[in-house]
């Protein structure tokens, strides 16, 4: 990621924790598993762990059979992402059929990317922080909004929370 950031805007520690979020996504060997059963469970070509901040949207961990085109520390303008709208009201949105759901068939993101089925799950941290979203998109509707598949999605974007969390401490106690 190039940073265009001036020395002493206070954003220089922002960017830096964000590029290190990514990494500490990266450090999870579980990730490339988890999203292949996410895949593989849903029948959806694209998964993805994403960073979101209330200016940022970067792709941390990407599982990717449709050619979506994005790899990990890849950057989506954040105001076409309804992970955006996640990160307002922290709750699940869960699109079988994006022509068939009144709330998004008009809405310009499936449009924009091309998908028809989309679920995405807050990823909360255990002090309450929003990290991010774990999410799902692909150009054919898909079965996603039922107990087995929205249970696995909280499951897996709390073990997310749980080994970011074991990474902070693991860092913290790391001598520098």
């Amino acid at each position: 990621m190039v940073l265009s950031i001036k020395k002493g805007s206070g954003l220089e520690k922002i960017e830096l924790n964000i590029d290190s979020e990514v990494e500490a996504i990266g450090r999870i060997s579980m990730i490339p598993t988890l999203l292949a059963v996410i895949c593989q469970s849903t029948g959806m070509g694209f998964a993805a762990v994403a960073r979101v901040t209330d200016n940022k949207w970067i792709a941390c961990g990407v599982r990717d059979e449709i050619s979506f085109g994005l790899k990990p520390g890849d950057e989506l303008k954040l105001e076409t992402t309804i992970c955006n709208e996640i990160r307002k009201h922290q709750k699940a949105i869960v699109i079988d059929h994006v022509d068939e759901d009144e709330a998004f068939r008009n809405h310009p993101t499936p449009e924009m990317y091309g998908f028809q089925s989309y679920i995405s799950m807050p990823i909360i941290r255990k002090n309450g922080d929003f990290f991010g979203t774990l999410c799902a998109i692909d150009s054919k509707p898909a079965l996603l909004n039922n107990p087995r598949v929205i249970g696995m999605f909280e499951l897996f974007a709390d073990l997310i929370s749980f080994h970011l969390e074991v990474l902070h401490r693991v860092d913290l106690s790391e001598p520098t």
